[in-house]
């Protein structure tokens, strides 16, 4: 566990110090690329929306645009936040189940958001990834809730898929939150410009401190 850490934070102190126009930045977020068929690239102005909002609230210095990086790839280190969403099949390889588990061990963080019908198929394949562990619920005072902003009733409801309950899940590997996934709520489709769905402004600000905190937790708690 300690080697992990020590090299992911080797990897991502040299390519920050070899992006060139991107020195500026402290570090840059990414979408996660997978296979199955699901559309992996959904909600298209989500994360640019939300770095904007998370570099203004909590004064970070976020790249403004985000990369996206294959399961598999080593690129993958070069990143504390990787987020996925999507609203169907989702298969990881058996090399690419390794290297998800080995970046998480690292020191990496992985959000998920269900975008509508990706429940079933990514229990499933964090079962590659951690065969030994499973998704449990967070409860509302841990600490993910609670970073800049206060969620004293968890994840904020977006849309309204089945009219369930949001809920938070979490994969904790001695100790530590390294999977958060999203589930009933809709996260991302918060973060889009408003003129995608109209929601509330309100509502789109909740789903925005929501994501901010998943970043501040996922850079500043080890």
């Amino acid at each position: 566990m300690n080697y992990w850490k020590l090299l992911f934070g080797l990897i991502v102190c040299l390519a920050l110090t070899t992006q060139g126009t991107l020195a500026q930045s402290s570090y840059k977020i990414a979408r996660l690329k997978y296979g199955g068929g699901g559309d992996w690239y959904a909600n298209k102005t989500s994360l640019p929306n939300l770095i904007k909002f998370t570099n203004a609230q909590l004064k970070m210095n976020i790249y403004p645009e985000e990369d996206v990086v294959e399961v598999g790839s080593n690129d993958i280190f070069q990143y504390p936040f990787v987020h996925m969403t999507g609203h169907g099949n989702v298969v990881f390889t058996e090399s690419e189940a390794r290297n998800l588990r080995n970046y998480l061990l690292a020191g990496g963080f992985l959000h998920v958001d269900d975008n509508y019908g990706l429940d079933q198929f990514i229990r499933r394949e964090m079962k590659k990834v951690f065969p030994e562990l499973s998704f449990v619920e967070l409860p509302f005072d841990h600490p993910v809730y609670h970073q800049k902003f206060n969620f004293p009733n968890g994840l904020p409801k977006v849309h309204l898929h089945d009219e369930k309950a949001a809920q938070g899940f979490g994969i904790i590997y001695q100790g530590r939150l390294l999977c958060f996934y999203s589930y009933e709520c809709d996260l991302g489709n918060g973060w889009e410009d408003q003129s995608v769905y109209n929601d509330p402004e309100e509502l789109r600000q909740q789903a925005l401190r929501m994501g901010a905190n998943l970043l501040d937790y996922a850079t500043t708690v080890f």
